[in-house]
C-alpha cells in the first residue's frame, strides 16, 4: 500500500515540476506559467487524492502530520518520492526545452524568505481546511482549491522569491535553472516552516476536529 502511494506522489510531483520547467524555462511569460502550474496541481491532486492524500509537497506533508492525518512513519519516504519527482522531471524538462535556465538570486533575502513561509502557509492551510476538515468533508472543490492557492501565489509574490512554496519544486526548479540553485535553502526552510505553522494553527482553531 505504501509503494503505491509513493508512486502516486511521485507522478503528482513530477508532473507539476515538468510544468513549471515546460512554462517557465525558454520565453515564456505572463500569465501562462502560473495559470499551468496551478492547473497542473488541480488535476494531479483530483487524479491523486484518493490513492496518497496527493500531497505533492513535503510541506504539505508535514502540515498534515503535525495536523494527526499523515503517520510520521511515512514522512521521509514521502519526502524522498516527491524529491525524486521533481528531480525527474527537471531532467526531462531540460531536454524537452533544450536546456536550463540561468536564474539569479532573490534581490532580497528576507523578502523572498517572508513571501515563501506565507504562501506555503496558505497552500497547506488551505489543504488542510478543504481536504482534511470534518466542515468540508466529501466536497468536490478541494483541488481547485489548491491549485488556486497556488495560482495566486505566484502571481502575488513570484517576481520576489521565484515562488515555489515547495520544497520539492524548488529542488527541482534549482536544477533546471528556474530558481537560483544555490538559494533553495531558503525555500527549503520556510517552505518546511510554512507548512509546520499551518498544522499548529489548524489545530489551534479547530481542537476538536481530530
Amino acid at each position: 500500500m505504501l509503494q503505491r502511494k509513493l508512486v502516486c506522489e511521485a507522478i503528482g510531483t513530477f508532473f507539476l515540476v515538468l510544468t513549471i520547467g515546460c512554462t517557465v524555462l525558454g520565453k515564456n511569460d505572463g500569465v501562462i506559467p502560473p495559470i499551468a502550474i496551478g492547473s497542473a496541481l488541480m488535476v494531479m491532486v483530483y487524479a491523486g487524492g484518493h490513492l496518497s492524500g496527493a500531497h505533492y509537497n513535503p510541506a504539505v506533508t508535514l502540515a498534515l502530520t503535525v495536523r494527526g492525518r499523515h503517520p510520521k512513519a511515512e514522512l521521509p519516504a514521502y519526502w524522498a518520492a516527491q524529491a525524486i519527482g521533481a528531480v525527474a522531471a527537471a531532467f526531462i524538462a531540460m531536454f524537452l526545452k533544450g536546456g536550463g535556465g540561468s536564474a539569479v538570486a532573490p534581490a532580497n533575502i528576507p523578502a523572498a524568505g517572508l513571501a515563501e513561509f506565507l504562501y506555503t502557509f496558505a497552500l497547506a492551510y488551505v489543504v488542510l481546511n478543504v481536504a482534511t476538515a470534518k466542515g468540508t468533508a466529501g466536497n468536490s472543490f478541494y483541488g481547485l482549491a489548491i491549485g488556486f492557492t497556488v495560482l495566486s501565489g505566484a502571481f502575488a509574490v513570484g517576481s520576489i522569491s521565484g515562488g515555489a512554496f515547495n520544497p520539492a519544486v524548488a529542488i527541482g526548479a534549482g536544477l533546471m535553472g528556474a530558481i537560483h540553485l544555490p538559494s533553495i535553502w531558503l525555500h527549503i526552510i520556510a517552505d518546511l516552516a510554512g507548512g509546520f505553522a499551518a498544522g499548529a494553527v489548524f489545530n489551534f482553531l479547530n481542537p476538536d476536529d481530530k
